[in-house]
């Protein structure tokens, strides 16, 4: 088996989590400048076998698409070109930053490393994956 990677995606960066190879556990990885993330990304998929990825879905409360999903549709459409093999599945993202919020609360994170929006949006994508995992 192969890992999965998730992907928080965002205007400015993007949290990336990943499986173990047996599918088990979901772990943060980095959290990239979003400019950057293709190039990250074929780094890694020629260094480890990736099976899937999750990206996040942003809905509104309604169960309605945001705004944000304008943002990731063309994304989706260059990753699935970029790698055609490799399948996407979405996992709905309501939420997950305030759980990575209160994440670092239980962690006994100070307010200044409460602050590094990266490691917000790291722990988001863990969120993701792990939903992503319950859900299958």
């Amino acid at each position: 088996m192969g890992r999965i990677l998730a992907l928080d995606y965002g205007k400015q960066r993007t949290g990336i989590a990943v499986t173990d190879e047996l599918q088990l556990i979901a772990s943060g990885l980095t959290t990239v400048d979003t400019k950057e993330l293709l190039n990250f990304l074929r780094k890694y998929v020629s260094e480890e076998k990736v099976e899937k990825f999750v990206i996040g879905e942003p809905k509104q409360m309604n169960n309605l698409p945001s705004e944000s999903e304008e943002l990731i549709k063309p994304f989706l459409r260059t990753l699935e070109g970029v790698f055609p093999k490799i399948p996407v599945e979405r996992q709905d993202e309501r939420f997950t930053s305030k759980m990575a919020f209160q994440t670092m609360i239980d962690s006994g994170l100070n307010k200044k490393q409460r602050r590094d929006k990266a490691l917000v949006d790291e722990i988001s994508a863990t969120i993701i994956l792990q939903a992503y995992l319950n859900r299958k």
